[in-house]
């Protein structure tokens, strides 16, 4: 039992839903016309080790996004009760998380992902009982870890990504994990609000391992075209 949600994680509730916060991924596009609607769980509890968040790992032999490390989530179906069902729905499937288990706590502001074309809602939980952890299907998740919020927080674990030359957003190594994209940006966005976020170096600079850049040639496009039109876009997401 992880027991009732502290202090920090009711602020960080509290946060998310006010208006005045700025956006994680700084640049904010407008979504386009065709954008998918999906959303993510950021999953808090009490582990072994402390204060925790879950994540999971793409497989290493998908053929984009390979090895990248993000929330649990994807799509909104039609059959969805909003981005929260969608996210529950989702963690049990890649994770084994038993929804009723779960302390829905909050829904962020939509956030759109201008490279991969997703209007993604991060949706804040609370892990009020957890269940035993489980990798779903093999050929889309590797792995599936409970990550201490003391490894995110400690300042020798955090850099700033790098990526074809430029600056791509916050980044942490945590639990054998390098994430980066979108999930480093929002991560370090909620450590923030949640008050748990401690100095780091921000000029230190890690490269992005090649595998996990592989992207398909639709996003390349996408990606290219923005650049010609001199777009600041500080973050090179990961697909919910």
């Amino acid at each position: 039992m992880s027991g009732p949600p502290p202090d920090w994680f009711d602020r960080l509730a509290r946060a998310v839903v006010r208006p005045d916060q700025n956006s994680p991924l700084g640049t904010v596009f407008s979504p386009a016309a065709d954008a998918r609607h999906s959303a993510v769980l950021a999953l808090f509890g009490q582990g072994e080790h402390g204060p925790d968040v879950l994540l999971t790992q793409r497989a290493a032999t998908l053929r984009s996004h390979a090895g990248q490390v993000a929330f649990p989530g994807g799509r909104v179906d039609p059959e969805d009760d909003g981005p929260a069902a969608a996210a529950l729905r989702e963690a049990h499937e890649e994770a084994g998380v038993d929804p009723a288990g779960v302390l829905i706590r909050a829904e962020c502001s939509e956030l759109y992902l201008n490279v991969t074309n997703f209007r993604v809602t991060p949706v804040i939980g609370w892990w009020e009982r957890p269940s035993p952890l489980r990798a779903g299907d093999p050929a889309e998740v590797e792995r599936v870890v409970r990550v201490p919020l003391a490894e995110l927080t400690d300042p020798g674990n955090r850099f700033v990504a790098g990526f074809r030359g430029r600056r791509a957003g916050p980044g942490f190594e945590a639990s054998g994990l390098f994430v980066w994209g979108f999930t480093g940006a929002v991560l370090s966005w909620m450590l923030g609000l949640a008050g748990l976020e401690r100095p780091w170096d921000q000029s230190r600079i890690i490269e992005v391992p090649e595998q996990q850049v592989r992207v398909p040639a639709r996003q390349e496009l996408r990606r290219d075209l923005s650049e010609q039109q001199g777009l600041d876009r500080p973050d090179e997401v990961d697909a919910p």
